[in-house]
């Protein structure tokens, strides 16, 4: 069966290499994998299967088993490079874990130190309670959540150019949300409008729902269903994300609707002013803490300590289902090093719960050798619609 990869297969087999030394680096002797981004960057495999139980195997020695779910098999074939697929059958008495066992005994696995990935969200609480009780006694299980994670961080060359042909969707979106958005218009109709856009650029659905709100919505920053029409003066806040091949790139605005009060103006300008100083704190070699750092400054010094967020960014990929987030985020104290080839979103968030103010401002930036550059071409300009 013909195979649909996004990357070639010696990319592919590199980034597996550099798993397989990691692993040796911490005294793994394989790795079971249940998170789908790690599955998708060292194989290609692309599934929402993963909401079953699900893992893919990776020995140290860079031998490969998945074991999935029937309507998986022929999604492996065509999306990844891993030959060895197991199914495991629906039944009442149906025992993945044990089925797992069996397959790591015939690696050799008895014995060894194995890591699992245990902050999955395709692994419950429950499924891994049964991983645990299967495993007991027949090998060493070592928390490597973040193994595949710090090594993803770090773009290549060709997910680079996902990420900027998602930014470049994300700003068609933008454009046409922004178009739409007067008194009067349909949360929806302008969500429509947006997506829109991406699906006829190439792009996918972004990993998690696309945030809309207005009126004291617009203070929101998490979805909720139930839509409405915009008032004859309004705010509208958006947070999307352009995406291909499953690389996001998020742009986040609040726009004044049919007038506005004078406070948003200089709430957008003290949001303009820091969204610049955390991006000039993005800087390659420097612990990404500092772009939160920059953030409170400018806020607290414009007056807005108590409507800031305690986070103000996040790292973005090749992420699915429920959420675009990836490791790991602008907090005070993050100690993460920021390297050439990260790609992070900043986002600027000012929430006035006691006047129902609302402004944001984000945009999604590459770290380069020399600093850091944005990807959307998107102007930042006070929106008054």
């Amino acid at each position: 069966m013909a195979r649909k990869l996004h990357f070639t297969e010696v990319e592919l087999a590199d980034r597996r290499a550099r798993a397989c030394r990691a692993m040796a680096e911490a005294g793994l002797d394989g790795l079971l994998c249940f998170r789908q981004e790690s599955m998708y960057w060292l194989t290609g495999y692309d599934t929402f299967g993963f909401v079953f139980f699900q893992c893919l195997y990776l020995g140290a020695d860079g031998r490969m088993t998945l074991l999935t779910r029937a309507p998986d098999r022929l999604q492996a074939a065509q999306t990844s490079v891993v030959e060895d697929v197991r199914i495991w059958v629906d039944a009442p008495d149906a025992s993945p874990a044990m089925e797992l066992r069996a397959i790591l005994d015939a690696h050799r696995c008895g014995g060894r130190r194995l890591g699992v990935e245990w902050e999955a969200y395709g692994l419950t609480a429950r499924n891994g309670q049964r991983l645990s009780a299967a495993l007991d006694g027949f090998c060493t299980l070592a928390d490597a959540s973040d193994l595949v994670s710090r090594l993803r961080v770090v773009k290549s060359a060709a997910e680079l150019a996902h990420a900027r042909h998602a930014a470049a969707l994300a700003d068609k979106a933008l454009a046409a949300g922004t178009a739409l958005a007067r008194p009067g218009a349909d949360e929806g109709e302008i969500l429509a409008a947006m997506q829109a856009e991406v699906l006829r650029g190439g792009g996918d659905e972004p990993a998690n729902e696309q945030i809309i709100g207005s009126g004291p919505h617009a203070l929101l920053c998490r979805t909720h269903t139930g839509r409405r029409r915009l008032d004859a003066r309004d705010m509208l806040t958006i947070e999307f994300a352009g995406a291909y091949r499953h690389y996001h790139a998020a742009l986040m605005r609040t726009l004044a609707i049919g007038g506005h009060d004078p406070r948003l103006a200089g709430m957008h300008a003290a949001s303009v002013d820091a969204l610049h100083a955390c991006e000039e704190a993005l800087r390659p070699g420097r612990p990404i803490g500092e772009v939160f750092d920059a953030h409170a400054r400018v806020l607290d010094a414009a007056g807005f300590r108590e409507m800031r967020m305690n986070a103000c960014g996040y790292s973005l990929g090749s992420t699915f289902a429920p959420n675009w987030m990836d490791w790991p985020m602008f907090y005070r104290g993050q100690p993460y090093v920021a390297e050439p080839g990260n790609v992070f979103f900043v986002h600027i968030i000012v929430f006035d719960a006691a006047t129902g103010l609302a402004m944001t401002l984000g945009r999604t930036s590459e770290v380069t050798a020399s600093g850091s550059r944005p990807l959307s071409a998107a102007p930042l300009g006070f929106v008054a619609a």
